[in-house]
């Protein structure tokens, strides 16, 4: 099937996409109705994805002491994964969402519902990107194998979950932040406790951030039945967002505690002050944040790349002294 003939109704870009991005501005014209499906319009979704993968590794890396130049391809092939996994479920997402996507005011522009591509062209993408990241995958050990093709499990549900649960984004953190569990294991050899708890460290992050982008839709939501953690809170959002910030810090900070101990040196100091600086972050978001304000929600939901950033520098930091 060619993937040359996006059908020719609409052409602009998606609502929510950054103004000037590259797919707009200056790829192929007959690439953009794909590379929308993948978000590449939308970077921040890959951000979000790759981060936990970072955490993950160089959390291994802090653990085991050590550091090799194999990790300098853990580190790149995360990033490549991530943004063609990503894609791949967010194409997914676009071709489950396509009969709703339609009755949303964000989401209706997107390739599907405007008419850009067909559900077979989008299929066929769908499995292009899978493909691609699967053969990066084979080049990891056999655990860290397993885990991800065991991750292909919560992608494929998390686009119905918002139908039969109020509380859609636990599936998107399950799946999101599974490269916490993946990277930690291609640079270790095996499944760990802290990479456990990191995880569900950074499925509570899911739950923070996620929910601020969910405000956005909370009205045409409740018009077509769409069930999120925005519309479950309602006005007690501020109250659980502040739940979820504080217990990712906890628990990213005992996995550092699982993974280095108690010891008091500069590294461990540091590692912690990275948990630090991610909650100082989240607090931050939540003294500024209007839930009927999309321009507001919209622009917290993306600072969340700088605030999964800080972890990831700080633990660098940590790994060198």
């Amino acid at each position: 099937m060619s993937l040359k003939s996006p059908l020719p109704e609409a052409s602009g870009q998606v609502s929510d996409a950054v103004h000037g991005n590259w797919v707009d501005t200056k790829a192929p014209a007959w690439t953009r109705p794909y590379l929308r499906l993948s978000r590449a319009d939308r970077p921040i979704g890959t951000w979000l994805l790759l981060l936990p993968c970072w955490w993950g590794l160089l959390l291994g890396m802090l653990q085991t002491d050590s550091a090799r130049w194999t990790d300098l391809w853990i580190f790149g092939a995360c990033a490549v994964g991530a943004f063609l996994m990503r894609g791949a479920g967010c194409t997914w997402n676009d071709i489950t969402d396509r009969d709703f996507d339609g009755s949303v005011e964000r989401t209706r522009s997107r390739p599907i519902p405007s008419g850009q591509v067909s559900v077979k062209q989008a299929a066929a993408w769908m499995a292009l990107q899978a493909l691609v990241a699967f053969a990066i995958l084979l080049t990891f050990n056999g655990a860290a194998i397993t885990l991800g093709i065991i991750s292909i499990v919560p992608v494929l549900v998390y686009p119905f979950a918002k139908r039969f649960t109020w509380w859609p984004q636990v599936f998107l953190g399950i799946a999101f932040n599974w490269g916490a569990l993946l990277a930690y294991t291609a640079h270790t050899g095996s499944l760990g406790w802290p990479s456990v708890v990191l995880y569900l460290s950074g499925i509570a992050w899911t739950l923070f951030y996620d929910t601020i982008y969910a405000h956005q839709d909370k009205e045409d939501d409740a018009l077509i039945g769409i069930k999120s953690t925005a519309r479950l809170f309602g006005n007690k959002s501020g109250h659980w967002l502040y739940f979820f910030a504080i217990l990712s810090a906890v628990l990213m900070f005992i996995a550092i505690h699982l993974a280095l101990g108690s010891i008091s040196n500069w590294a461990t100091m540091f590692a912690w002050a990275g948990v630090a600086a991610f909650f100082v972050h989240m607090i931050g978001q939540m003294r500024i944040i209007d839930y009927d304000n999309s321009a507001v929600l919209i622009k917290l939901f993306r600072s969340n790349r700088d605030a999964g950033l800080l972890p990831v520098l700080f633990f660098a930091v940590a790994l060198i002294l």
